[in-house]
């Protein structure tokens, strides 16, 4: 059958399905891409215009090395844009290790508006310290600074700018274009010096492609669960940080059911993003509990229980205990729930208690394991998750 006038054959339902799909696909990869290209410029440019001041400043020797903490309280007085000084320094070596990337935003480049590009710094470009530039690339290893942002997500450039030798981050990026890596696996290679294992290495091909092989992808689609993408974009972590319904659901329950039986539990925060080292992390719940004097974190965990998810809680746990404790506060206690089909278990995870009289009282104050575990249990079976 026609479509009227077209002379076309009409859509069965099975093609509807596939064409929605492919247009779903194609837009949110062009919607990734154009989102990254912005968010790298940005970037970019705000390293350029800190390397800038800090050359020709006017008023520069005010500043001095407090430049960037003064910077970042400054900015994050008018409440549109925040940035820690961690990320400032990032975007300033950014600028430093990428200097080509300065034809990307040119008014010719079409990329920026006039009113962005026309005051672009240029001397600092020429008048960069030897020293803070390692090493130099073959002309035989170029790639179009265009195609370099194209192709990869400032969270890749991140993990680059951290390798202070250009032929080293020349070489992963041409690995990266290879195999499309993902931000994880980018960093797993990193650290498994796969750089220094192929200059070892007698024969480079097999190891490329073993390498290759063994790789994460990344997924061409918008990544919203990454930091920097929701930030640029003013999204809150609450709400783009639920891994799925499932777990938007137990949580949302989750919440109210400590604030109802465990008495002395004050909501703080969740989906809670801490920053340890240069990354971030989120914590499911947080709570402050009256009777106890200390912070409770929760962690859920749709899957079994493992001993990487309860280093995990730890690890958040202690770092509540040395950036978040005050003085008359108690160390702060975990929650980790794990869950899997026909069960469910809760662990427990604690800074430092030595005192084990204080143990003793966040078990009577806290609710049971037992009801927490059967609270889960009841969860799982409602969204489906259990089949009785």
């Amino acid at each position: 059958m026609d479509r009227e006038g077209t002379g076309q054959s009409a859509l069965n339902f099975g093609q509807l399905v596939d064409i929605i799909r492919q247009v779903h696909d194609e837009l949110a990869a062009q919607a990734s891409r154009a989102v990254n290209i912005s968010l790298t410029l940005r970037n970019w440019l705000v390293g350029a215009y800190i390397r800038e001041y800090e050359q020709l400043g006017a008023d520069r020797a005010q500043y001095g090395e407090a430049l960037l903490d003064r910077l970042s309280q400054a900015l994050s007085t008018t409440g549109t844009v925040s940035y820690h000084p961690r990320e400032l320094r990032r975007c300033r070596t950014f600028y430093i290790a990428y200097p080509e990337f300065q034809v990307l935003v040119s008014p010719e480049s079409g990329w920026l508006s006039n009113s962005v590009s026309i005051a672009l710094p240029t001397l600092s470009l020429v008048t960069e310290p030897a020293q803070e530039i390692r090493g130099t690339v073959s002309p035989k290893l170029n790639i179009p600074p265009k195609r370099l942002v194209q192709s990869l997500s400032f969270s890749h450039f991140a993990e680059l700018i951290t390798l202070d030798e250009p032929i080293k981050r020349r070489f992963y990026e041409i690995e990266y274009m290879r195999g499309n890596w993902s931000v994880r696996e980018l960093k797993r290679q990193v650290a498994s010096l796969y750089y220094e294992r192929s200059g070892l290495s007698t024969d480079k091909n097999k190891l490329a492609e073993y390498g290759q092989a063994q790789a994460e992808q990344s997924v061409a689609s918008l990544n919203v669960r990454d930091p920097f993408v929701f930030e640029f974009l003013g999204l809150k972590s609450q709400e783009v940080m639920y891994e799925s319904e499932v777990e938007d659901a137990i949580l949302s329950n989750l919440q109210q059911f400590l604030l109802e039986l465990g008495h002395g539990f004050c909501f703080e925060a969740r989906q809670k993003r801490i920053l340890i080292g240069d990354e971030h992390f989120f914590i499911d719940l947080v709570f402050y509990h009256r009777i106890l004097k200390c912070h409770v974190l929760v962690e859920l965990k749709l899957a079994e229980f493992s001993h990487e998810n309860i280093g995990q809680l730890n690890t958040y746990v202690s770092w509540y205990k040395k950036n978040v404790m005050l003085e008359n506060d108690n160390p702060p206690i975990g929650i980790l729930l794990c869950t899997r089909k026909n069960h469910s278990l809760v662990e427990f995870a604690l800074a430092g208690m030595d005192n084990q009289l204080f143990v003793s009282k966040y078990q009577l104050e806290l609710p049971r394991r037992e009801e927490i575990e059967k609270f889960l249990a009841e969860k799982l079976r409602e969204v489906g998750e259990i089949n009785e």
